[in-house]
């Protein structure tokens, strides 16, 4: 095994070497700008990209035309509420999401609430779920846009997307999902889902760093948004800016690659999340966050009781996970996930996620689930007066 064993996959992922190899030609032989249309550097790299979208759009169920590459998630969610919400402005101002979203979607509707729009928070259950009837009912005839993630980045927890566009379907209003943490990795079907904007990041697929995608629904409805990167014509004129062809082809690759081997990796997944939650909640006081089976096939998040947080990363140096608290330099605040299903502050506070990939071992699996056991173990022995205060 490679110490410090790595386990923070949903941070992201190495780059797959199938994908690399892919990338390598873009950078020294056909370096071409993709928008160089004389000459055949520009129509090599063109061909590449134009490769790549197709692919992009394979793996999720669209079609070329509707993927617009961008320079990862945090901008496709920028441009999605922003470029709609400015875009749609005459006909609504009211906008959905839910309280345990990503940052990035939390953030933009507190922009857009500075800017006069109505932002609706649905709360979350104790595994993460919104309330789809919750959601129908805070429909009303202003809302231009419902914004609800497909996969938790902390807890797993898988919401019901094909309910929530069928409701959004319904009530013809615009779905937009950040499906940072579900494409690549568990099926996505745009049509079957009802989505009409969709938001890519390829490093959490074994793809490079700083190249995402924007799906972008060409029909039924038709989705328009207001351009958000001006000084260029790229993209259809969507996204100003020079193309990141190596960053494109790769992301490409890594879908070609996920969608073949997708379901085979799912199933070896299930079994080592599975085996390390079974084991984890055989101890006392020790809290699974998220949905038990709804949750990523990848992700373990949990909350420790009677220990000392740091204490135990000490003692887990060679393991690389996350923490599922928030820190600052003058304090340590809960994450809002788990304070969004209720979990108490102390517990909160007091919680690591561990997530793994396609390189990860069965060994490297057994490794953690003796190593955390064991350190769970001996620190509580070492200090049995020790309990969280709240």
């Amino acid at each position: 095994m490679k110490f410090p064993v790595y386990m923070d996959y949903n941070a992201t992922t190495p780059v797959d070497p199938e994908v690399l190899k892919e990338m390598l030609p873009y950078f020294c032989e056909n370096f071409g700008n993709a928008s160089s249309a004389n000459h055949k550097y520009g129509w090599t790299a063109e061909e590449g990209v134009s490769l790549a979208r197709k692919r992009v759009a394979d793996l999720i169920n669209a079609v070329p035309r509707e993927i617009i590459f961008t320079g990862g998630s945090t901008e496709a969610n920028n441009v999605s509420l922003k470029g709609v919400a400015e875009h749609y402005q005459g006909a609504g101002n009211h906008i959905i999401t839910c309280t345990s979203e990503h940052k990035a979607i939390l953030e933009t509707c507190e922009y857009l609430e500075s800017r006069g729009f109505e932002v609706t928070y649905l709360e979350v259950d104790g595994s993460g779920l919104i309330d789809t009837e919750e959601l129908r009912n805070s429909i009303n005839d202003r809302t231009i846009l419902v914004s609800i993630m497909a996969a938790n980045n902390e807890i797993g927890t898988i919401q019901p997307v094909e309910e929530i566009g069928r409701i959004c379907k319904e009530k013809k209003v615009l779905f937009h999902t950040d499906a940072t943490q579900a494409v690549g990795k568990i099926p996505v079907d745009v049509n079957k889902m009802n989505i009409d904007l969709m938001s890519i990041s390829a490093h959490k697929f074994y793809g490079p760093k700083g190249i995402g995608a924007l799906y972008v629904r060409s029909k039924d409805p038709r989705v328009s948004f207001t351009k958000q990167m001006h000084g260029g014509s790229q993209e259809k004129g969507l996204r100003g800016g020079t193309l990141n062809v190596p960053g494109i082809v790769g992301m490409g690759k890594a879908c070609e690659i996920s969608m073949n081997i997708m379901d085979t990796e799912m199933k070896k997944h299930i079994a080592y999340r599975d085996k390390i939650i079974d084991r984890l909640l055989k101890m006392d006081d020790v809290h699974l966050n998220g949905h038990r089976t709804q949750r990523l096939t990848n992700n373990i998040n949990i909350s420790i009781g009677n220990i000392n947080l740091e204490s135990l990363l000490g003692d887990l140096k060679d393991i690389a996970l996350s923490t599922g608290s928030a820190c600052t330099s003058a304090s340590m605040a809960p994450s809002h996930v788990l304070s969004a299903i209720g979990r108490e502050d102390s517990l909160a506070r007091n919680s690591i996620r561990i997530s793994f990939g396609r390189f990860t071992s069965e060994e490297e699996i057994d490794f953690l689930t003796d190593k955390l056991t064991g350190s769970i173990l001996k620190l509580r022995e070492e200090a049995p007066e020790f309990r969280i205060t709240k």
